[in-house]
């Protein structure tokens, strides 16, 4: 890519100009935008603030999606966040998401993590991951080299300045779709070409022209039920998020 905002404006630019938001919230821990189409879209939020907003309206609401969606360029990731969600909001429709791509051939009902299906596709290989997902080495443990880039370490991680000298040697890399928000995705990406790339959390779009940048695998969350995202994301009931949607894996068509 000549520049590394091409990839944010393709996203944008799919989004037509008639859907509009008719509501926001942006959480502690997740962002959520609802579309005048019914969608929903996800993002997680990443309290950094401190750079001034983009939007210097009152409100998002009744904004065309479009415009909110320009808003993931923000360098406050709080807004950016709202704007990742806004661009989930519209390819991480149900409908429009069974049309992204291949869904993965291991795929069953009983299984619903990314690291799960990929689990024997990744035996003897070297994987990486960006973002210490929970029980990680647990699901991956004697199958594979596995190192773990995160931005705040634990132990046994590498700090994510690392990718520069691990990604280009991997066989499989795992990327969090929040470094959409952080705008790491397009260095991740470059260096990983060698690899087959996986964007993996409710914050990754299900966007066909990913798998034409090189991306082989998408593990993105598509909402089913808005109003009781909603709720859940309020913590106005005792489900999770992922009581009101489910997790959707697809691959690139083979070549």
């Amino acid at each position: 890519m000549s520049s590394p905002w091409q990839l944010y404006d393709e996203l944008i630019a799919g989004i037509p100009e008639e859907p509009t938001v008719v509501s926001y919230q942006g959480g502690y821990n997740w962002s959520r935008v609802l579309s005048s189409e019914g969608s929903v879209g996800l993002a997680m939020t990443i309290p950094v603030t401190t750079r001034p907003a983009l939007f210097k309206g009152e409100s998002l609401t009744g904004l065309p999606l479009r415009r909110a969606a320009e808003l993931v360029k923000s360098w406050n990731y709080v807004e950016a966040a709202i704007g990742l969600a806004a661009i989930n909001s519209w390819y991480n429709q149900p409908q429009r998401a069974e049309r992204c791509g291949f869904i993965h051939p291991e795929v069953s009902d009983q299984v619903r993590e990314a690291f799960d299906v990929y689990a024997e596709e990744v035996q003897g290989k070297k994987v990486t991951i960006v973002g210490h997902f929970p029980f990680i080495e647990k699901r991956f443990a004697g199958r594979c080299t596995l190192s773990i880039l995160e931005r705040a370490p634990e132990m046994g991680d590498y700090p994510d300045p690392a990718c520069e000298y691990i990604l280009p040697e991997q066989d499989y890399v795992f990327i969090t779709g929040s470094t959409f928000v952080n705008k790491t995705l397009p260095r991740l990406l470059e260096l990983s070409r060698q690899a087959r790339v996986v964007l993996v959390g409710p914050s990754t779009p299900l966007a066909p022209l990913l798998f034409e940048r090189g991306v082989y695998g998408l593990s993105g969350f598509v909402t089913t039920d808005p109003e009781r995202l909603e709720n859940a994301l309020r913590g106005a009931s005792s489900m999770t998020l992922f009581q009101a949607g489910w997790m959707v894996d697809q691959i690139r068509a083979k070549r």
